[in-house]
């Protein structure tokens, strides 16, 4: 959702220039979305118009082909079919947050988050990384206390959440898949105090910083509730207006009835 987009445009300057510290200024003239977004509002699209994931994931990496993609989901996205490849990358957690807002059941949470990385991220840990990620969002808004959401998420995925961020700073480096970027996007969203400090907090462990900062971004603002006007005016100075216009159409149905 917006917050995961926001987090993505936060961290897509220091993707390749890691930033070891919460000091950093959140936007600059640099700050742009990437195909964390693009893949995030084309989920929105999907669940506001009944489409098919793997359909309107490629109509969406269509409209933008230079967003940053990795070359597994460049080559299928260029194809004519369908077939998944097995990918236990962090993509699939990226765009999964819409999923986590949308639905009302742990279920239908799991079953979608599932259904939505297995049209390219089949593998059990691309599955995997979706479901966490769209379950601690649906935890978060239902709700759910800190050491809940951290318990659940340990318990059904057998994530280690305990390690804390200034241990994790020492060692960490870049790493593109859900196995060893999702739980540390988790473990920044426990330790923050507000929805920017969650942000700061993903940015500050380096690696694969904007799509770490995005599966940060979709949990605190399901946690938090709100995220500040000068925030998402940042963000939707950096959106294209077909963007803009499925993120406020899909955040109208929440609001109303489905």
């Amino acid at each position: 959702m917006l917050g995961a987009i926001i987090g993505d445009i936060v961290g897509s300057r220091f993707e390749f220039h890691n930033k070891k510290t919460k000091d950093f200024k959140l936007f600059n003239q640099y700050s742009h979305f990437t195909d964390d977004t693009v893949l995030t509002v084309a989920t929105m699209d999907a669940l506001l118009n009944k489409k098919p994931f793997d359909v309107t994931y490629k109509e969406w990496f269509r409209k933008y082909p230079d967003a940053g993609y990795g070359s597994k989901f460049i080559s299928w996205g260029l194809s004519d079919g369908f077939k998944p490849y097995n990918s236990f990358g962090n993509g699939s957690a990226m765009r999964v947050s819409p999923v986590g807002f949308y639905y009302d059941s742990e279920e239908d949470v799991l079953k979608m988050a599932q259904e939505s990385a297995k049209v390219t991220h089949n593998h059990p840990e691309g599955i995997k990384g979706a479901q966490a990620t769209a379950l601690a969002i649906f935890l978060a808004r239902k709700g759910a206390t800190k050491e809940k959401i951290k318990e659940e998420i340990e318990k059904r995925f057998n994530y280690h959440l305990d390690e804390p961020l200034d241990s994790i700073r020492t060692w960490y480096r870049f790493d593109v898949s859900c196995q060893g970027s999702v739980p540390q996007a988790i473990r920044a969203f426990l330790e923050s105090e507000d929805f920017e400090d969650a942000i700061r907090n993903a940015i500050s462990i380096g690696g694969d910083s904007d799509t770490i900062a995005c599966i940060t971004g979709g949990i605190a603002e399901a946690y938090y509730g709100s995220i500040s006007e000068d925030l998402k005016m940042e963000a939707y100075k950096r959106l294209d207006s077909d963007m803009i216009n499925t993120i406020e159409s899909f955040y109208n149905l929440l609001n109303g009835a489905k």
